[in-house]
């Protein structure tokens, strides 16, 4: 990565075109369903993610960001795979914050698929001074990709694509196969 086109502040890392570099995580169990938590105060459905501090892997901020977000470490999951390249999605207008220097027009991910091999029980919301979920669930794997704000539905599809085949490897139940009929 080339440091010198990139542009921290307030330990927000943005590349030179304005996207933050950030890390998402698509959490699943052993029913090959996936964490999908709510918004604190919105009704609004995602899967947690975070941007990048200074100084930072991604790998290292998966970790942090699974902890502030969701109470996990980690010895309770399991690295399955991430995606190859960086991710991104453009914000829609009304969603930039113009008086906000550098201007962030939308974020660069890099996505990670995790297995929990330790108790659900585990998961918390609570760690952090202003959580960012209020509630949470395990659906299907295809959910997401139709259920999350419209302008992250694309990465999303494109990341749960390229991740699904880690799971179709590991023969988890429900992932790329349609729902049979009663």
């Amino acid at each position: 990565m080339y440091w010198w086109f990139l542009s921290i502040v307030d330990m927000m890392i943005v590349d030179r075109a304005g996207y933050r570099l950030n890390v998402g995580i698509i959490l699943v169990n052993d029913s090959g369903r996936v964490f999908w938590g709510r918004r604190q105060g919105h009704d609004a459905w995602q899967f947690p993610q975070g941007g990048l501090a200074a100084g930072e892997t991604a790998l290292e901020a998966m970790f942090r960001e699974l902890h502030e977000e969701i109470g996990l470490e980690k010895p309770d999951v399991e690295v399955l795979g991430c995606t190859k390249r960086w991710l991104k999605y453009r914000l829609p207008k009304q969603y930039l914050r113009h008086g906000k220097v550098p201007l962030v027009i939308g974020q660069k991910q890099k996505w990670f698929l995790l297995k929990l091999i330790s108790s659900e029980q585990k998961v918390r919301l609570d760690l952090s001074d202003s959580p960012e979920f209020d509630s949470w669930r395990w659906v299907d794997y295809e959910s997401p990709q139709e259920e999350v704000i419209f302008f992250k539905r694309q990465v999303y599809s494109q990341a749960m694509k390229e991740l699904a085949g880690f799971l179709k490897r590991r023969r988890l139940p429900s992932v790329g196969r349609k729902k049979q009929r009663s």
